[in-house]
């Protein structure tokens, strides 16, 4: 599983809660980070997070203008999807991860599933032990 680091996380933050496509000089400025972070560890941390896939880049003039890849929801699930796919038993890590969360959250999560199986209703998908269940 990918985690960010504390920069990391501060860059990501900034860009995900942007409106479109920021240079390093604006990224810097929108983050949230315990202490000053001069703008060349800025510029190589949002290069690293390029070469990662997980910003796009786009010239603008002489600076480069960044943006997420993916949404932060998009970024959440597909890690929550390593985790699962890597923990060995998915079934016990899921029912784990069910406990512990919230009301609010396994209602939210009951939602999702059944919005999922009225997306994927008019055809049938296959289990990985070969069982056909309704999609």
């Amino acid at each position: 599983m990918k985690e960010f680091g504390e920069l990391e996380a501060a860059i990501m933050d900034a860009l995900w809660s942007a409106d479109g496509p920021l240079p390093v000089r604006e990224i810097r400025t929108r983050m949230h980070y315990g202490r000053d972070v001069a703008y060349t560890t800025v510029m190589t941390v949002t290069t690293i997070l390029f070469h990662k896939g997980l910003l796009q880049r786009e010239k603008s003039g002489r600076a480069w203008l960044y943006h997420p890849s993916e949404t932060r929801a998009e970024y959440s699930a597909r890690v929550m999807g390593e985790v699962f796919s890597g923990c060995g038993d998915p079934r016990a890590t899921i029912r784990r991860f069910v406990d512990q969360i919230s009301a609010e959250d396994r209602l939210c999560l009951a939602d999702a599933l059944v919005e999922s199986r009225a997306d994927h209703r008019p055809g049938r998908r296959r289990r990985a032990a070969g069982r056909e269940v309704a999609g």
